[in-house]
């Protein structure tokens, strides 16, 4: 027995490896695909989940292990947003980082519509932004984006219609 993690945590290395082993194989492109939709930077996405695995293995055993998922989803959108916190200190020190044009494959790609979605959502503040796409690219439950994002349920909801609203008049004036 090896201890993992605080006082009295002592189980196997295999038995903790195994169970995040499994987490992961699960998980992993749908968490990076949460980050990245949340930060816009695919490695930086990369990164936030791997140290939220990291983070899971050392504190394995959970005291409800059946949550393992919640924990890493809320793992990542914290990790996500100091990343995205850090990001805009950083900006204030330096001229803004203007990102270079996408080529018309890309574009092509992407399809406009799709490109479009993704400049307003873009747009919208860290959470409204996080709110969306728990809700309509995981089709979670406001009862479980609220969970994950430490907010309360009616917070969520309200959220979640403020930021359809916005997305729907940006959307209209691109059109």
């Amino acid at each position: 027995m090896v201890s993992i993690s605080g006082p009295h945590r002592a189980l196997a290395p295999d038995d903790a490896r195994t169970a995040v082993s499994e987490l992961y194989q699960r998980h992993w492109a749908g968490l990076v695909r949460l980050a990245v939709l949340v930060m816009d930077d695919r490695q930086a996405a990369e990164d936030v989940v791997q140290e939220a695995f990291a983070d899971l293995y050392r504190h394995w055993p959970l005291r409800d292990s059946g949550k393992a998922l919640g924990y890493l989803r809320t793992a990542v959108l914290n990790r996500s947003r100091s990343v995205l916190r850090r990001r805009k200190v950083a900006r204030l020190h330096t001229p803004p980082h203007e990102a270079p044009n996408v080529s018309a494959e890309s574009s092509a790609v992407l399809g406009e519509d799709r490109l479009q979605v993704r400049q307003a959502l873009r747009a919208l503040p860290t959470r409204t932004r996080a709110v969306l796409v728990l809700r309509y690219y995981f089709d979670l439950p406001f009862a479980e984006i609220a969970e994950n994002l430490g907010i309360s349920e009616s917070t969520a909801r309200s959220t979640s219609s403020r930021g359809i609203a916005t997305l729907t008049d940006r959307l209209k004036e691109l059109r």
